[in-house]
């Protein structure tokens, strides 16, 4: 199994357990958008903890899936980006823009629900 993708409440955990090539992020990509909607969740974290290396298409994929997942609801947090790739990434010019990012899933987790807190906060309360 490439990619799993559990269901945790209102949140799913989508773990890749090793390097996919263009076709299959871009499928993982369309699975997780479509399970946003069929489980209805608010929030989405992205494990790439098990990934040596990213190309600008996979980083990018990440980036679109993220908005993608905004656009039907739900937030998005990458977490596990392994140093060498931060790196490179940094060196290559690749961002994730204004997509979140924690160190693991434990930060991720952390992560999202204050996310999800602060944006059912009235902007006055923020």
């Amino acid at each position: 199994m490439l990619v799993s993708i559990l269901r945790q409440g209102s949140y799913l955990i989508a773990s890749i357990h090793e390097a996919l090539n263009d076709r299959e992020i871009v499928q993982f990509q369309q699975d997780l958008v479509e399970q946003i909607g069929t489980h209805r969740a608010r929030g989405v974290i992205i494990d790439v903890a098990a990934l040596d290396v990213m190309d600008s298409f996979g980083s990018r994929t990440l980036l679109n899936l993220a908005h993608a997942a905004r656009l039907r609801g739900a937030e998005t947090v990458i977490v596990g980006i392994q140093p060498t790739v931060a790196f490179a990434m940094v060196r290559l010019g690749m961002s994730l823009d204004n997509v979140h990012t924690a160190l693991d899933l434990e930060e991720g987790l952390e992560s999202l629900q204050r996310l999800l807190q602060d944006g059912r906060q009235p902007p006055s309360e923020r």
